[in-house]
């Protein structure tokens, strides 16, 4: 009998580690996943950034340009007078 509660509780103990075998490359998996989704993440938030720098860039030609058009303006007397 106590053999047969032995085999019984190696059983369950091979069972449980097979369990835990899989659940840890289930966390490893997953692991794994969460990274390429934070490098992904990583890597919008660069585009975001390059795409902001773009936009300031533009920015300042377009002021450029509003400058030297008042500048003309003025130089040519067709501003308008505000009332």
């Amino acid at each position: 009998m106590n053999e047969n509660i032995e085999n019984l509780l190696l059983e369950h103990m091979k069972r449980f580690q097979a369990t835990l075998e899989r659940v840890e490359r289930k966390l490893d998996e997953h692991g794994r996943r969460l990274s390429n989704l934070e490098a992904g993440q990583a890597t919008i938030i660069q585009h975001l950034g390059h795409l902001a720098s773009a936009d300031a860039q533009q920015q300042v030609s377009a002021d450029g340009f509003n400058l030297r058009l008042e500048r003309i303006e003025h130089r040519l007397e067709l501003t308008i007078a505000s009332s």
